[in-house]
C-alpha cells in the first residue's frame, strides 16, 4: 500500500531533512506561529483597554512613625502620647490619621463637529455655424463635474461616581497640605470590587468629622473596577480584540 504524500514527506522527514529543513520542524512553525500572532496582538490590546484583574500596589494604609524614645526628665506630661490641643480638636493632621473622603465626581462632556464642501464647475464650446467647423455637435462640446462632501459628528460622555472612602496621611508637607492615600475592598459573592484613592488636600478643608470632598483634593487619582464573571462578561472577548485590530475598516 502506498502512502500518502503528506506520510511519505513526514517519513522523509524523520531520516533526513528536506530542502536544508526538517518538515516536521516545518509543520511545527506552521502551527505555533498563528497563536503567537494572535497573542501578540492581544497581550497589548487588553492590557490598554481591558480592566486590571489586581488591585494595583501603593494605596495601602500609611502607618505613624514609630514614637522616639522619651528622655527622662522627671515629668508627667508627654505629647508624644497623643496630646491634643484644646484650639486644635481632634482632626486629621499627622501621618496614619484616618480621614473619609466623599466622592462627589460629575463630569459631562458633550463635542459636536459638522463640516460641508460643494464644488461645480463646467465649460461649453459653441462652434460656428459655417465654415469646416460646422459639423461639430454643439451638445458634444459640453462638458460639467460636481463634488460635494457632508460629514457630522457628535459625542456625549457623562461620568458619576458617588460614595465615600477612608484614606489615611501619608505625608506631611510644610505649606498645610497632605498627601492621603487609601483603598476598600469588596469581595462580592460574583467576584472582587476595589476603589482606590490617592490625592493632596489641604489640612484646613477638613471639617469637624475629617470629612472632605473629592472635589477639594488636588491630583485626586480614582480608580474603580473590579474582577469576577459579570466583569468578564461585559468586555470584548479576545478574539473580538483581535480582529478589531487589523481589521481595515
Amino acid at each position: 500500500m502506498m502512502d500518502s504524500p503528506f506520510e511519505a514527506g513526514f517519513r522523509a522527514s524523520a531520516n533526513g531533512p528536506i530542502d536544508g529543513r526538517p518538515l516536521g520542524l516545518k509543520l511545527l512553525v506552521c502551527l505555533l506561529v498563528p497563536p503567537a500572532v494572535v497573542l501578540a496582538a492581544i497581550v497589548p490590546a487588553s492590557h490598554a483597554h481591558g480592566r486590571p484583574t489586581r488591585p494595583e500596589q501603593g494605596f495601602g494604609a500609611a502607618l505613624p512613625p514609630a514614637p522616639a524614645p522619651r528622655p527622662a526628665d522627671g515629668a508627667i506630661f508627654n505629647a508624644s502620647t497623643g496630646y491634643i490641643g484644646l484650639a486644635e480638636g481632634r482632626r486629621a493632621h499627622a501621618v496614619g490619621d484616618p480621614l473619609t473622603i466623599i466622592l462627589t465626581e460629575n463630569l459631562n462632556s458633550s463635542k459636536t463637529a459638522a463640516s460641508r464642501t460643494q464644488k461645480d464647475g463646467g465649460f461649453n464650446i459653441v462652434p460656428p455655424t459655417a465654415g469646416p467647423l460646422s459639423f461639430l455637435d454643439p451638445n458634444a462640446l459640453k462638458a460639467s463635474g460636481g463634488s460635494s462632501f457632508n460629514g457630522q459628528g457628535n459625542a456625549t460622555q457623562t461620568s458619576t461616581l458617588g460614595g465615600e472612602v477612608s484614606v489615611t496621611i501619608a505625608e506631611v508637607r510644610p505649606n498645610g497640605t497632605a498627601l492621603v492615600v487609601g483603598e476598600k475592598r469588596l469581595l462580592l459573592s460574583q467576584g472582587q470590587e476595589w476603589v482606590q484613592f490617592s490625592g493632596i488636600v489641604r489640612l484646613g478643608d477638613i471639617d469637624a468629622d475629617n470629612r472632605v470632598r473629592s472635589t477639594q483634593v488636588a491630583d485626586a487619582r480614582i480608580n474603580y473596577t473590579g474582577n469576577g464573571s459579570i466583569g468578564r462578561a461585559s468586555r470584548e472577548g479576545w478574539l473580538s480584540k483581535f480582529f478589531s485590530m487589523i481589521t481595515p475598516f
